[in-house]
């Protein structure tokens, strides 16, 4: 995308979102489906195109940290991280301010907000012209896989969102980390910042929440979610007949490997592609290697272990 055509992409984007359309956009994790926080019924249309249960939250993006102060309160906790990792893949949830801009319904009903700022420069130049806070859940089907590009996205949500901006596949390709800091500092998600370097900010460790699916605080906390259609298998040494192998480190008979040389890095920026390519390929289920647990790895199985739960309506 050069310059002039980004430039105009951000503009007819930044309108859409003020008129209540829906813009999918990339960030640096995943594919956003932005909407005007402020517009219930703009968060209204967004909920219904992705099929998403009401009670789940969505993330506030916002340009900067004074944005996302005016949204909520932080304490010394958040102030740290806001200061080491923003722009970035984290998410913080805080408490709202009494005059929190972000309308009930993103809220879920809850006293606190969860809020980021995005660092892809396409998602930084979209909340400025829009000047104004975008709830952005990914940019797909609700417990489908994440969007990594814009393809996965049209796979999704065709004819049910306004405009897509197209600027390649996402660099991090993990969903942002979560860490909720409204009492003692707790991760509600691991994601695409590993968690070693968020508790060595803190000075200490964070706490862990329990997985919930009646009110959880933050998205991804739901225990079936980033769900391909195929069946997963999780720590496989092989595939068995009728699987396909989700390869990681050298596993020559592996129909895609998420890294061949065993990088986390590339690993969680193939993971959710590498997932919907075999889903797209017919396959009924899907054999996983084992992934290692350390830095990003803790993201990586995070995911991996809420698309292989039983799904929703179905028996556990």
């Amino acid at each position: 995308m050069n310059a002039q055509n980004k430039d105009a992409a951000i503009a007819a984007a930044a309108a859409c979102l003020a008129a209540g359309g829906l813009v999918a956009f990339p960030t640096e994790t995943v594919y956003g489906l932005g909407a005007d926080a402020r517009n219930g019924e703009a968060i209204a249309r967004l909920y219904a195109a992705k099929g998403r249960p009401r009670f789940n939250p969505l993330i506030a993006h916002v340009a900067d940290a004074a944005a996302a102060r005016r949204l909520a309160r932080f304490d010394a906790a958040a102030e740290k991280l806001a200061a080491a990792f923003w722009p970035g893949p984290l998410t913080l949830v805080l408490p709202k301010r009494p005059d929190c801009a972000v309308a009930d319904l993103a809220l879920a009903g809850l006293d606190s907000v969860a809020v980021r700022v995005p660092a892809h420069p396409v998602a930084q130049a979209l909340l400025a012209a829009f000047a104004g806070p975008v709830v952005a859940p990914s940019a797909n089907r609700s417990g489908h896989v994440s969007p990594t590009s814009a393809a996965h996205v049209l796979a999704d949500l065709r004819g049910r969102v306004d405009m897509v901006i197209d600027a390649g596949p996402c660099a991090v390709g993990l969903e942002s980390t979560i860490v909720a800091c409204l009492d003692v500092p707790t991760l509600l998600r691991p994601g695409g910042l590993p968690r070693e370097e968020i508790e060595r900010v803190l000075g200490r460790r964070l706490a862990l929440a329990a997985v919930s699916d009646k009110a959880p605080l933050a998205p991804g906390m739901l225990s079936s979610h980033y769900a391909p259609k195929a069946k997963l298998r999780l720590n496989a040494d092989m595939a068995a007949p009728g699987e396909a192998l989700l390869g990681f480190g050298p596993a020559h008979e592996a129909a895609l490997n998420l890294s061949p040389r065993g990088d986390l890095i590339e690993a969680a920026a193939n993971l959710f592609s590498h997932l919907r390519a075999l889903d797209a390929s017919g396959a009924g289920s899907i054999a996983v290697m084992k992934v290692p647990r350390e830095g990003l790895g803790e993201a990586i199985n995070d995911r991996l272990v809420r698309a292989a739960a039983p799904k929703a309506g179905k028996a556990k």
